[in-house]
């Protein structure tokens, strides 16, 4: 038991200085104005170099994402009915349904589906 216990921290001493060796040595220094800024053949960026990215249609993929999610919850429902109490399945399902459609009615009334302004 011993022996194991040695080994254990030997190996753990020894990556941890190399670590701390790699650390020290890798640091690089980067002073140069020239060097930090972006290269284009020599002169200075004509743009940027990020796309425009629309914030709706990512907002109504988040949005897809989660009825989708939702809808793969609602598919095993059906099978369960005879396995479980009718009157636990209709008060879940009802509550799970009646949440997904307070939340559509959210995102509706807030405008979020629609695509253009």
């Amino acid at each position: 038991m011993m022996m194991v216990t040695t080994t254990a921290v030997l190996a753990i001493l020894l990556s941890t200085i190399i670590m701390i060796f790699t650390t020290t040595i890798s640091s690089k220094m980067n002073d140069d104005r020239e060097k930090s800024s972006p290269f284009e053949c020599g002169f200075d960026p004509k743009n940027s170099a990020r796309l425009p990215f629309s914030s709706r249609f990512f907002l109504i993929a988040v949005i897809f994402m989660i009825f989708d999610v939702e809808i793969a919850l609602l598919l095993p429902m059906p099978i369960t009915i005879m396995t479980s109490n009718m009157k636990s399945w209709m008060l879940i399902s009802s509550v799970f349904l009646l949440i997904l459609i307070i939340g559509l009615y959210h995102e509706w009334n807030q405008g979020s589906l629609e695509w253009s302004n």
